[in-house]
């Protein structure tokens, strides 16, 4: 079986769709190591990408005014025990353009193994970016993942993520994005994530309301269990009138787990408006005793309410 496929029946086992190989309408670009081993465009999608000693360097373009139908597939992995991968990607999307964006990044043993992310990414005027990122990292926990994006949304524009890594050990997760947000503009930054072990969460999020009546919300949901820690930094500034914006945590706690959330808000306009609510605990227990009374057992019960705020 070659590398792409080995990748691909991964890629599949994590939920992805393979037949976005075969499919011409779908972009995509399938990375394993700093190996390339797909890459599709199509009209109105510009897609340049390149090998280089550790990893990949990559730039997309969605021309002005373009709607791209299906989602542009991006799957990133290593499949081996020890590896590094280091992706830089710039994304611009002109004027008007819409894209939305699903990637799979695959560990499925990793033991060892670095993934770096560094991403710039330009949402041009009444223009609409939505991206959808899944993790998976196998059993073993030896994995570091640290993405890293600074974005800009301009005049009207959309920027909407959603970043899952709840199957697998974490290993070492550490967040850092950073949004400014133009006039009428808005952004949602969804994240969930499910540590077990001695796994190391750390995620900072950072959105800045620059724009006249720009909106803004970070979401954070995580449960850790056993010997896992989290810290959550969520900072919104509103700094123009009628910027709008809210920092959302909540984080559950299991056997000898320790979580902290840092809620930060900042207003330098008196006519913008900025509210946080964190909440840290343990599984509520009066929904705990509706599931058993329904016949789940103590361990199964958890595992539902766990489920349920990581969905």
């Amino acid at each position: 079986m070659s590398e792409l496929e080995d990748l691909m029946k991964a890629f599949g086992d994590s939920g992805g769709d393979k037949n976005i190989l075969v499919n011409r309408d779908i972009a995509h670009l399938v990375a394993s190591g700093h190996k390339i081993l797909s890459m599709r465009a199509i009209e109105g999608l510009e897609v340049k990408a390149e090998e280089t000693v550790t990893g990949i360097v990559a730039n997309v373009r969605v021309m002005e005014g373009t709607i791209i139908k299906n989602p542009i597939h991006l799957c990133f992995g290593i499949l081996h025990k020890k590896g590094l991968q280091e992706i830089k990607m710039n994304v611009r999307l002109e004027r008007g353009a819409f894209a939305g964006f699903i990637a799979h990044c695959i560990f499925p043993k990793a033991e060892k193994v670095r993934h770096i992310m560094d991403a710039v990414v330009e949402i041009g005027e009444s223009a609409e970016m939505r991206y959808s990122e899944v993790h998976y990292h196998g059993p073993y926990g030896g994995i570091e993942v640290i993405p890293k994006a600074d974005v800009m949304v301009g005049k009207n524009g959309r920027y909407i993520t959603d970043f899952s890594l709840i199957s697998g050990r974490v290993g070492k997760l550490e967040i850092n994005y950073t949004v400014s947000v133009g006039e009428n503009a808005v952004t949602e930054l969804t994240a969930r994530v499910f540590g077990h072990g001695n796994d190391s969460i750390k995620i900072k999020e950072k959105v800045v309301l620059e724009g006249n009546n720009s909106k803004g919300l970070i979401k954070t949901r995580i449960a850790i269990e056993e010997k896992a820690t989290a810290e959550v930094t969520g900072i919104t500034e509103g700094n123009a009138e009628g910027a709008r914006g809210h920092v959302d945590c909540m984080e559950i706690v299991k056997d000898s787990a320790v979580a902290q959330a840092i809620p930060i808000v900042k207003v330098s306009h008196p006519l913008a408006k900025v509210t946080h609510e964190a909440a840290i605990g343990s599984v509520d227990k009066r929904q705990l005793e509706t599931l058993m009374a329904h016949g789940l057992t103590p361990e199964e019960a958890v595992n539902v309410i766990v489920r349920g705020i990581l969905k």
